[in-house]
């Protein structure tokens, strides 16, 4: 097997000599892009999902639920996956399960095959992301990853913002199957890029040792019970539901035995020694809290703009753009600074940025506009792409090649593990805070309180006055405006309560990145893949 350290001179690798690596990132990106695209572009689809099927939301809620764990069971493993099997062929393999079980979810008669279609789209979708990160940290130079990170990163940040507004407009304008059928020309088209532009690094060889079955038991274990307790955490009302202390359990047994089994086999399915390097583990735990605040905000505002400011599912979407507007602008630039600026000082530039959009998210009120969202989002956008490219650079820029695709699989994993966790923990803390903000509002509605009793005094008579009503109907009336005045002050207030607490957690991530050593300025010849 060839050693980190060897190099491959462009002009002496035949199978990638004369190809521009820009058109092997095009090749892998095609195909991530579509995949990342895929774990939003349903959510808004669900209510026609379930209607058509004979089925109700809550139900139609395991056609994403069934993707997200397949999807987290092989990521992890993609590194070995593809020192098995070959870089090349699993890329071709992932890519052309995931196109043909996109088309059988189109077609899908019955709400169990659809979920059953989803699983088998989750699982080959799963190694697509870090696949494509090891291939594009292979094929570019050192000096030159900041913009290959810059060009992965505008996939894997804008394609969530736009699933919203493309799931929307395809269920609105034709039909919810069109959400899946949209895949088919994309992944022949990545197909057909893949088998072109991509191959095998020397040092990929099929290995001669045992594999782990233990080790896939354990972590398939492990990781769905993990994610199917934080997916459905909040429908269950958390522990007090048996079937989710029950996951609970299986989750800690479960990724116990698989951490265990990893550090003690000769032979692991994730080598978790990778963990070793300072600088890596630093950068998968800040990429775990930066999934946290991304995809727990993702999920906030959109909730946020339907439940209280009465936007359709569409305009919800369309407000989210500014984030991807604000993150297309940033990353190339951060991709071309990367090579002239040290990376600490754009980490330390979007960390305060990201905490700053989320402060300003955090003073709304009822009489907030779309403008108020407009420009915090934009530069939230632009903080998260001074976040992305030097993080995941500098993450990955110890890791030898040869270890690089067990590397960027644990990376990948766990930020979209953090993503789960942010969403799970926001949507509970938003849902209590509520609740104890409502029971304050509600205990200053006394008779004691003569300001609280004007108010409502001052309803029922307009209400008599201009609605006919007789005083009890109009007294009904007024303390049913009143219950409803409050219940949007106390969600309203929930909502600032969390966004000023991601804004906290944003500032906490500052002090880890003086833990990581800057990357490599240049690189000699290049590492071919």
């Amino acid at each position: 097997m060839a050693t980190a350290t060897q190099t491959f001179h462009p002009t002496t690798s035949r199978a990638q000599g004369d190809i521009n690596p820009w058109l092997v990132a095009i090749a892998v990106m095609s195909s991530t892009f579509m995949e990342v695209l895929d774990t939003t572009v349903v959510n808004v689809s669900l209510p026609h999902i379930a209607g058509s099927l004979s089925a109700t939301t809550d139900e139609a809620t395991w056609a994403l639920t069934s993707y997200l764990v397949a999807n987290a069971i092989i990521l992890p493993m993609t590194g070995w996956l593809a020192n098995f099997f070959g870089r090349k062929r699993l890329l071709l393999f992932s890519v052309i399960g995931f196109t043909a079980s996109s088309f059988l979810c189109g077609l899908a008669p019955t709400l169990p095959l659809l979920i059953v279609f989803r699983c088998i789209q989750g699982a080959c979708g799963g190694g697509l992301q870090p696949l494509s990160q090891a291939i594009l940290m292979e094929v570019f130079p050192p000096q030159d990853r900041g913009k290959a990170m810059g060009f992965w990163g505008l996939g894997i940040v804008v394609a969530p913002m736009l699933g919203p507004v493309l799931g929307g407009w395809l269920t609105d304008s034709y039909s919810w199957r069109w959400v899946f059928y949209i895949n088919v020309p994309i992944g022949v088209l990545a197909v057909f890029l893949t088998s072109i532009f991509v191959f095998d690094p020397p040092y990929i060889k099929r290995s001669a040792g045992k594999i782990d079955y233990w080790g896939m038991g354990y972590l398939a274990l492990g990781i769905s019970c993990l994610q199917i307790m934080l997916d459905k955490g909040h429908e269950e009302d958390w522990f007090g539901s048996n079937f989710i202390r029950t996951l609970c359990v299986f989750a800690i047994l479960g990724l116990a035995a698989f951490i265990i089994r990893e550090l003690t086999t000769e032979h692991p399915i994730v080598d978790l020694s990778v963990l070793k390097i300072r600088t890596y583990a630093t950068g998968v735990f800040l990429m775990t809290v930066l999934g946290f605040v991304l995809y727990g905000s993702t999920v906030l505002i959109p909730l946020l703009l339907q439940t209280l400011l009465g936007y359709p599912a569409l305009q919800a979407g369309i407000a989210m753009l500014p984030r991807g507007l604000g993150s297309f602008i940033a990353m190339p630039a951060v991709g071309a600074l990367m090579s002239r600026v040290r990376p600490r000082y754009l980490l330390v530039c979007g960390i305060f940025l990201g905490s700053f959009a989320m402060w300003r998210l955090s003073h709304l009120n009822m009489d907030v506009g779309y403008w108020n969202f407009f420009w915090a989002l934009i530069w939230q956008g632009v903080g998260m792409g001074l976040l992305f490219i030097p993080l995941t650079t500098i993450t990955n820029d110890p890791i030898p090649l040869e270890r690089m695709g067990n590397a960027t699989s644990i990376f990948n994993l766990m930020r979209n593990i953090g993503a789960s966790i942010g969403i799970s923990i926001v949507q509970n803390i938003q849902a209590r805070h509520a609740q104890i903000h409502t029971s304050t509002l509600s205990g200053n509605v006394n008779p004691s309180n003569l300001q609280a009793q004007g108010l409502v005094n001052g309803m029922k008579s307009m209400m008599m006055m201009q609605g006919g009503a007789d005083p009890l109907t109009a007294q009904r009336m007024a303390n049913g405006t009143i219950e409803n005045i409050i219940r949007q002050q106390a969600t309203i207030m929930a909502f600032n309560d969390v966004f000023w607490l991601l804004s906290i957690i944003f500032l906490g991530m500052l002090p880890l990145i003086f833990l990581m050593r800057p990357p490599r300025k240049k690189g000699g010849a290049v590492m071919m893949h």
